[in-house]
Formats: C-alpha cells, structure tokens, sequence
C-alpha cells in the first residue's frame, strides 16, 4: 500500500495535524508574553522591541538554506529536529531577561521555528493532492488554533489564577512542544518523498507573481505580528493576562472561520479568496492608525488575525502553477523572500514607533494595498504555463 494512503493517526495527514498542534505551544507562549516580558524584565522600548523582532526573522531570511540541509536530512527528520530546536528554545526564553539574552534565546528558536515551517509547507503541498490542499490546510490552521487556544487558556489561568511567573510558564510552553516532537519522532514512519525534489536553490521567471505576493505578505505581516500587539500594551495599558486573553478569542474564532477560508479558497479560488483579504486588510490598517478606544482596538486586532489564514491561498497558487520537484526548494526561497522585509522593517518602523505610531500602520495600509493589485494578477484557473494575466484584463464571472 502507498504509505502516502494510509489512513488513521499514523499517515502523512495524521503526522501534519500532530506537528500542527505542537509548534503553537511554544510559539503562541512566546508571542503572548514576549511584550510583556521585554517591558516588565528587561526594561525594553519601542526600539528594543524592534531590533528584537528583526533578530527574530533573520532565520527566516535565510530559510533558503533548508535546500543544503537535504542534502544532509530527509524532510520529514529536518522538521523534527527544528521543531525540537523551537521547544527548547522557548522553554529557555525566561530564563535570561536581558536585551542580548533575549536576543540568544529569541534567534535559536527562530531558527526552530522557521526551519521548521518551511519544511512543513513543503511536506504538505507534497503530502496533499491540489484539490483536497485548500480545505485540508484549513483544517491544520484550526488544529493550530487549538493548540494555541490551550495554550493561552493554560498562560491566562497560570498568571492569573495561580500565580506563577512568566520564567515558568515558558518553560512549561516549550517542554510541551518538545515532549510532542519527541513522540513524533518515534511514533511516525518516514514517508517516502512522491517527487524526488531537486537539491539547489531555484528562482524560476514565471513564478515571479508568487515572489512578490509572498514578499509583501511578509511585510504587512511583520507590522501586525510587532506593533499592533505592542500598541495594545504601550497606548492601552493591556498587561499579560489581557493579551492571552485577546489571543484566546483570537483562536477560538479561528477553529471556527479557517476550516471555512479553506473551503471559500477551493470554491472561488485564489483571486477571488486574496482579494477579499487585502481589501479587509486596507480598511483594518488604516483604522489601527485611528484608533483611541481600546475596545475597537480589540476588534481590530482579531479581524486582523483572522485574515491570517487566507494566507493558504498564496500556498495553494504556487501548488496549481509549480513543478512539483521544485516545491521544497522553492519553499526555502520563499520563506527567505517573505523574511526580507521582515529583517528590516521592524528595525525601521520602531524608530518611526517613537515618533508616530500613527505612521506605522499607514505604512501597512499602502503594503495591503499593493497587494491587492498583485493579487488581481493571479488567473482564475492558475496552472503551469498560466501563472499571470494582466490587471487591467477584464475576467467573465
């Protein structure tokens, strides 16, 4: 039988769906307190905060070197050891609240994590066929809601209900990825690779639409993820205990709304799903930029991350339009694409923080926007050989 038919836990979706669950504990735990942390323990501002977050995607700006890892790793054991990586990482994270011990925990599982999810994208638009990727994948974002969804409902009762500190509640995030991850290893054949996958970096022309969509991608994404989160915090006064408690609304909506992005994406396609998104994303953008009540803040926030998941749809465009020996190269280069932004902008945007934080989210406005017109690009049956048409092309309903 084709391992890759196999059915119950131990097939390739059950091994996504586990993996899914076990990255946002560390990651969701180190998201929910990292502001908090950095202002209360190691007395940071806007331009620490800034300068941290950058040390934090340079990882993700050189993901393309995943290509020269296989030469050394199969997919599925690289995944392994880099979600490991961003367990223990994490799990360390409290343990030096200082600016450059921040910096060492943060950039090791950075490394974790960023290794880790190029991988995983790869696997997934190997492991999925395209007509089952949107809908599945949409279903993993739930799962990682979840995941992230008992997480923060375990930070929110450990802070507030039992008293304990941060420095314990991130070793307590990250031990549970690393227990998973372990299980994983031991539990789960390997999976045989359906398309040997070339081992150089590849940068192809007609993939360029997909290039700069996820280059803009990253950058908009950079400004919610590092400020938006920090205006609550600064402008509000949120404390920790609040912020879990957004993040837990946050993912609590998502279990619900991503299994239905997944579906909206296989019935109306790439254009159409993308399309919807940067459109929301102009108008939430330019409200954070207006903002004054925190309540409106709030909303803003989780209609911004529910955004987040149309992101499957840039995933599956390059699925319908790529190679199929190109995907894992090609998922390094585009994780290095998305981080290019990611490296800068927070460094820049957090000096621009001191002066207007009005400006920052503008910024993140005119990137949506640009978006919008990239994503106006993408055919309505995108394949090999039909990866572009014009903007101003008129398309029949």
């Amino acid at each position: 039988m084709n391992p890759h038919h196999q059915k119950g836990w131990r097939s390739p979706k059950g091994l996504l769906i586990l993996i899914s669950a076990a990255m946002p504990l560390s990651l969701g735990t180190w998201m929910a307190l990292i502001n908090n942390f950095a202002i209360e323990r190691a007395a940071f501002d806007g331009a620490d905060i800034g300068m941290l977050q950058s040390i934090r995607e340079i990882p993700g700006f050189l993901a393309f070197a995943v290509v020269f890892l296989l030469l050394l790793f199969r997919e599925q054991t690289l995944a392994m050891i880099a979600l490991m990586m961003l367990g223990i990482g994490t799990a360390f994270t409290g343990l030096f609240p200082t600016f450059w011990g921040l910096c060492a925990t943060t950039l090791f599982m950075s490394v974790g994590f960023h290794y880790y999810e190029t991988v995983r994208q790869s696997l997934a638009l190997q492991w999925l066929e395209i007509d089952e990727a949107p809908t599945v994948m949409g279903k993993l974002v739930a799962v990682g809601s979840f995941a992230s969804l008992v997480s923060y409902g375990v930070i929110y009762f450990a802070l507030d209900f039992f008293g304990l500190s941060m420095e314990w509640v991130y070793a307590l995030g990250g031990g549970l990825t690393a227990v998973l991850t372990l299980f994983a290893w031991i539990a789960y054949p390997h999976f045989p690779e359906k398309v040997e996958q070339r081992k150089h970096l590849v940068l192809r022309k007609r993939y360029w639409l997909y290039y700069a969509i996820t280059f803009l991608s990253g950058a908009r994404r950079q400004i919610f993820t590092v400020f938006a989160s920090f205006l609550m915090v600064e402008k509000f006064g949120y404390d920790a205990a609040a912020i879990t408690l957004m993040f837990l609304a946050n993912m609590a909506i998502n279990m619900y709304v991503a299994p239905l992005i997944g579906r909206l994406i296989s019935k109306w396609g790439e254009r159409k799903a993308l399309t919807l998104e940067y459109t929301g994303l102009v108008v939430v953008f330019t409200s954070y930029a207006f903002v004054d009540n925190e309540w409106w803040a709030v909303a803003l926030y989780i209609i911004d991350h529910m955004f987040f998941a149309m992101a499957i749809a840039i995933k599956t465009y390059f699925q319908k339009i790529a190679d199929p020996a190109d995907i894992a190269p090609t998922a390094g280069v585009a994780f290095s694409i998305n981080h290019i932004a990611a490296v800068t902008l927070p460094v820049a945007l957090g000096f621009i923080w001191l002066v207007s934080p009005m400006a920052v989210f503008l910024v993140g406005a005119g990137i949506a926007f640009a978006s919008l017109i990239l994503a106006r690009m993408i055919p309505p049956n995108p394949s090999e050989g039909n990866e572009v048409i014009s903007f101003f092309r008129t398309v029949p309903a």
